[in-house]
């Protein structure tokens, strides 16, 4: 992923026009022989798979505790240095032992296993809430994917009540913290409605950068939507803080009436209805962890 030079504004904060493909992909330029501003980034011809284990089916210690759950390959190396892991009745705290296929491993006394990683995109519905679990009884994501399978996983980043769209999930840590953290921002594009029209000074306001009450944020591209009235507009943003599309808009005076991602990190949510999900496929996988 290209990586943005935050002392400098937007590439191509220009007012324009947006295609929308049903929020399917994403926006594409209007002006008769432009390419495609933010077309889906081209995923690798031939990616190599992670390499998990050695011939002999062995695994480092670390990458055991992270498929199993326990935390992130990162996070393991301390628990591993704490002295709770045991291997066959004996205390490991060697960094790079390898797990073998045979081997019995506990954590803090409890057996554990490494379980398989598991990866798929949610086309988010509004009205349901992106936790594991809520204790006012209210409509979670993970009921909409709970035919996934027994592993335990989930949701990468959140998608407020009333947003609906592209969300991933996994039960690879050290993948999700990637995909979440500051310095990596991985890129998002949403469509956008308001409940009026954006005037092209506010338009351009945004896509120079505005102060809110947590400090500056840039987006990467904003315009109009192609055969849509300027109510509606495409924004692209790599920013990861809590409601900031909508809260970009309430700066100005302006209420979101519907806000759909359509695009995270290189996944879109193609062919899939609302509340429909399905796993990610190798080479979707395997170009994330590139990233």
């Amino acid at each position: 992923m290209q990586k943005r030079n935050s002392n400098k504004g937007p590439k191509n904060s220009k007012p324009g026009n947006f295609k929308s493909k049903g929020g399917s992909k994403p926006f594409k330029a209007k002006a008769p022989g432009t390419k495609p501003t933010y077309s889906r980034p081209p995923l690798p011809k031939a990616p190599p798979k992670p390499e998990l284990v050695n011939e002999s089916g062995e695994i480092r210690l670390n990458k055991f505790l992270a498929h199993a759950g326990i935390s992130s390959r990162r996070e393991a190396d301390n628990l591993i240095k704490s002295g709770l892991v045991e291997i066959n009745g004996k205390i490991i705290t060697e960094m790079g032992y390898k797990v073998k296929p045979e081997d019995e491993v506990k954590f803090s006394g409890e057996l554990i296993r490494a379980e398989k990683k598991v990866y798929l995109v949610l086309n988010k519905p509004k009205g349901f809430i992106t936790t594991t679990d809520d204790p006012k009884a209210r409509k979670t994501v993970m009921e909409l994917v709970s035919g996934a399978g027994k592993q335990r996983f989930y949701p990468v980043g959140r998608l407020d009540r009333k947003t609906s769209g592209v969300l991933m999930f996994t039960n690879d840590g050290d993948l999700a913290k990637k995909l979440t953290h500051p310095s990596h921002g991985a890129r998002k594009i949403y469509e956008v409605s308001l409940d009026k029209a954006l005037t092209a000074q506010d338009l351009k306001k945004i896509a120079v950068g505005l102060t809110l009450e947590d400090g500056l944020i840039e987006v990467d591209d904003i315009q109009y939507i192609e055969s849509k009235s300027k109510n509606n507009v495409g924004l692209v943003i790599h920013s990861g803080r809590n409601r900031i599309v909508r809260r970009i808009f309430e700066s100005l005076d302006y209420e979101v009436t519907k806000l759909d991602r359509v695009f995270f990190a290189g996944i879109t949510k193609k062919n899939l209805n609302r509340g429909q999900w399905r796993y990610l496929n190798e080479k979707e996988v395997s170009y994330l962890q590139m990233k």
